[in-house]
């Protein structure tokens, strides 16, 4: 299925306004991680100036890269390319910490954000059945609906199932690894963690 009326819709563009809500007044640098084709990367722009985009699939960054943009994609690992620490503002990411070690992720955000920054994290984790059958079956009848009014894009960048972190887990790594963040579950298959660095 596509989009409804033009707009995009899929579980991860639901809570794009969560992440883009979090991003700090004044904000001039943005990092992306997982930037898929973009979408995400150019809410940010129309608020930060500088934007940097960072993905390891190459044809997803050719479709971003098609909107003409300013936006700087970067085809790499984020866990490994060399940005200066402490130099973003602003860190997002959706759907993708399930695709490396979420502790090694988690550590190097917190490492590249700087002082008084945000962090803003939307990401899959693994159900607990039979515990998260309620809310599994809540989840599917609320994505069923929405699904029948929006439709539903389908994101070209690669995925990763099962996550290999469950809900609780999720929950202690932020805990332990970014104190005071507040970490939340949502319905649709998706958690949040959102982290104010310290300015000291």
């Amino acid at each position: 299925m596509t989009a409804k009326n033009r707009r995009r819709w899929n579980h991860n563009i639901h809570y794009h306004p969560r992440i883009l809500r979090a991003v700090p007044d004044g904000s001039r640098r943005a990092l992306d991680v997982g930037c898929g084709e973009g979408m995400l990367a150019r809410a940010l722009r129309r608020t930060v100036p500088h934007v940097t985009a960072i993905d390891l699939d190459a044809p997803s960054l050719d479709q971003g890269r098609a909107y003409r943009d300013d936006i700087d994609y970067i085809l790499g690992d984020f866990l490994s390319h060399p940005f200066e620490p402490a130099s973003f503002d602003v860190i997002a990411s959706v759907a993708t910490l399930h695709h490396m070690d979420a502790a090694t992720g988690l550590t190097r955000m917190r490492e590249l954000l700087r002082p008084g920054g945000v962090l803003a994290v939307v990401g899959i984790a693994r159900d607990t059945l039979p515990k998260d059958l309620p809310r599994v079956l809540a989840a599917a009848a609320a994505g069923k609906a929405h699904r029948a009014v929006k439709g539903y894009w389908e994101h070209p960048s690669p995925i990763v199932w099962p996550p290999p972190v469950t809900y609780p887990e999720m929950r202690a790594l932020a805990a332990g690894l970014l104190p005071g963040s507040r970490y939340r579950r949502h319905l649709l298959w998706r958690y949040s963690v959102v982290w104010h660095k310290p300015r000291d």
